[in-house]
């Protein structure tokens, strides 16, 4: 009986201590955010930088106020997300179906790699004057950049994932004669899941900065046009109020995407 009741105690314990774990990690988390609006609320009380430069926490988060209520930082967020779901689902399925192509045949591989990995070595952002000369600064060039920003991880993702799928997978598939089709579906793509995410990670990162680097050249919607018509009018409050902005719809997409990947996982292991 002891036993049986030490058992149960330790095991009321433990979402304590996942608990406490959790709540220790978010105020770990916190010390550095604090930290430096704490710096930021010393140095323009104590006015070290001029309010041109360095406006009040206060006076940011009024502004921050007044361009929700009217609608003006959620229109250019709206117009920087369109922008990103597009290139992004479109440089994702390119890099796909790529990584897939150089994953399961050699000959593929061969031919397209080199020329795949002299691609991937240009800088996105790099690609933008000679865009700019062949389909000008429109939609048209934004969506190449993200999705051009979204397809290099993406491909070389899947193809090592495709890659790394354990021989004894495929070996199943031909002792239960599954046809080619079948084997990509039911064993490679499966098997090559994590790596497939991890691609999926690294893309939008990389379509969400590219998006805000072609946006601060050409454009006159979205949170890196904000950037440029902070900068150009001296407005530092817009300028922070748009990098927060810019941050905190990254960080959501990466959690959003970490926390599908941890449920796929899951699903995953109790299958097995």
């Amino acid at each position: 009986m002891a036993v049986i009741s030490e058992f149960f105690g330790h095991a009321r314990l433990r979402p304590r201590k996942r608990l406490l774990g959790r709540l220790g990690t978010g105020a770990t988390a916190l010390v550095l955010p604090v930290a430096i609006l704490t710096l930021w609320w010393v140095a323009s009380d104590r006015g070290w930088l001029p309010q041109q430069i360095l406006p009040a926490p206060a006076y940011v988060y009024e502004m921050a106020r007044d361009m929700i209520a009217s609608g003006e930082i959620l229109y250019h967020t709206g117009v920087s997300l369109r922008r990103v779901i597009i290139g992004f689902a479109i440089g994702a399925a390119l890099g796909l179906s790529l990584g897939i192509a150089m994953g399961l045949s050699e000959v593929v591989e061969d031919y397209a790699k080199p020329l795949f990995l002299a691609f991937a070595q240009i800088p996105t952002l790099g690609w933008i004057p000679l865009l700019m000369l062949l389909v000008g600064i429109d939609e048209t060039l934004k969506i190449i950049i993200i999705a051009k920003g979204a397809f290099v991880p993406m491909a070389m993702n899947t193809f090592t994932g495709i890659r790394n799928v354990s021989p004894r997978y495929i070996e199943v598939g031909h002792a239960l004669r599954f046809s080619r089709w079948q084997q990509l579906r039911l064993i490679i793509l499966p098997a090559a899941i994590p790596s497939i995410f991890t691609g999926i990670r690294y893309g939008l990162t990389h379509s969400w900065t590219s998006l805000v680097g072609v946006e601060l050249l050409a454009s006159s919607e979205g949170l890196g046009y904000l950037l440029v018509w902070g900068r150009q009018m001296f407005w530092l409050d817009t300028v922070i109020i748009a990098m927060i902005a810019i941050g905190i719809v990254g960080f959501v997409m990466d959690k959003g995407l970490n926390s599908t990947e941890h449920l796929i996982q899951r699903w995953k292991k109790g299958e097995a």
